[in-house]
């Protein structure tokens, strides 16, 4: 297929898309698209397709067709197995990880990645364009699958993207944990700010993290040491006076400061919490109270809620604003005036509804809830029991405190294993 004109195509788009060789066969589905770096940083360079033979590659040299599926010019039996290592996956290796913005001075995670087909070419040639860093890429992901395609297109043209162009984003290259790391010169390096850097502290040597975290801004160092591993996170705050510490765990997602707090000593805890301003050391306090095998402990402070008089248009209006991860975008709550929760409404009907469709006329039901002092096993079953994606936490008086999501029973059930 030819175009006139570039094309944008998103990569969660292109996975899953079906794959047919030279004879006209259904031979599988896309399962990754790759880069070479090393060759070429912006151009894809390969298809890994999963067969029923195993995952294969399929050059991109040998793409003849994109058009909501993939034609290959070649064979099935000619394209080699994958062993993984063919290059930088787009899917796996930057979906959800954390990169730096050089061009926006700031640490962000990716949610789909931008691809261009370049016109006036003989076969399909793709270049990465950018990276989406915003809301858009996020309700991509979710609805995929679950909603029309058109009504989707609909809501995501509704939504302003936040994305970095691809030039500004230093190449990326993997170690074997497949984590990813930037390559950043040291001319380049020297322009940066400390902040910018902020997402590399993991593999910095502990004298150079100290030394970094000293210079960040109070809510920068709060949002690079929530992406930290807690061994990490732990050694970092004890390598800071605990006045340091406090101006930065005050802004910190409770749930992520009360876990933090837990791993240190009672006595260094205790430092740092006399040091927190009175209203947030009460917050800690009460979270510490619940322990990390509580709902409350497990529980999400960032999540969306409305009035139950809104409307879907203000519920897109929200969605626009909202910067939170991906897992917390699935469900939309509501709340009355004295903040108990009222309604939980699933952003596929969000999708297909009108502006002025009340919010309250799309609730799921039945409302499953926990409360703050509920156990890790009874949110695992109710997770279970009812196909939860999040599930909101109430106190004593039914009022919206959190949310837990997937990912933390996810990661809960890891942990006891």
């Amino acid at each position: 297929m030819i175009l006139n004109s570039v094309t944008t195509l998103a990569l969660t788009e292109m996975l899953g898309l079906p794959v047919f060789d030279t004879t006209g066969a259904r031979c599988g589905r896309v399962h990754e698209m790759a880069l070479q770096p090393q060759e070429d940083r912006n151009h894809v360079s390969l298809m890994i397709v999963r067969t029923k033979s195993g995952d294969r590659i399929l050059p991109f040299t040998a793409v003849s067709g994109i058009n909501g599926e993939i034609r290959a010019a070649t064979t099935a039996a000619s394209w080699p197995l994958s062993d993984g290592s063919e290059g930088l996956f787009l899917a796996r290796d930057l979906l959800d990880q954390q990169i730096i913005d050089v061009f926006g001075r700031k640490v962000v995670r990716v949610n789909d990645v931008d691809m261009h087909q370049e016109p006036h070419c003989e076969h399909p040639i793709l270049k990465v364009g950018s990276v989406d860093v915003g809301a858009r890429g996020a309700i991509r992901r979710l609805l995929k699958g679950v909603v029309p395609a058109g009504a989707l297109r609909t809501l995501l043209s509704r939504i302003p993207a936040r994305s970095i162009p691809w030039e500004f984003v230093d190449v990326v290259e993997t170690d074997p944990a497949r984590r990813v790391k930037l390559k950043i010169s040291n001319e380049r390096l020297a322009k940066l700010h400390p902040a910018d850097i902020a997402d590399i502290i993991e593999e910095l040597a502990p004298s150079e993290r100290s030394a970094v975290f000293e210079t960040l801004d109070e809510g920068l160092a709060a949002e690079a040491l929530e992406e930290i591993h807690p061994k990490v996170q732990k050694s970092i705050v004890e390598s800071l006076e605990s006045e340091r510490a406090a101006e930065i765990v005050e802004e910190m997602d409770p749930d992520a400061a009360a876990d933090l707090l837990a791993d240190l000593t009672e006595q260094h805890s205790s430092d740092i919490l006399q040091e927190m301003a009175p209203e947030e050391r009460k917050e800690m306090v009460e979270l510490l109270e619940f322990g990390e095998n509580t709902a409350a402990g497990r529980m999400n402070t960032d999540y969306l809620s409305l009035d139950l008089n809104a409307t879907a248009h203000d519920a897109v209006e929200t969605l626009r604003r909202f910067e939170g991860g991906v897992e917390t975008v699935s469900t939309i709550y509501l709340t009355d005036s004295s903040g108990t929760l009222a309604g939980a409404v699933p952003l596929a009907k969000l999708v297909l509804a009108s502006p002025d469709t009340p919010l309250l006329s799309l609730t799921q039901e039945p409302l499953i809830s926990c409360t703050e002092k509920a156990r890790e096993k009874e949110v695992a079953e109710l997770f279970d029991k009812y196909n939860l994606v999040t599930m909101p936490v109430v106190n004593h008086h039914k009022k919206l405190i959190g949310v837990i999501t997937s990912d933390d029973v996810i990661s809960m059930l890891r942990a006891q294993l």
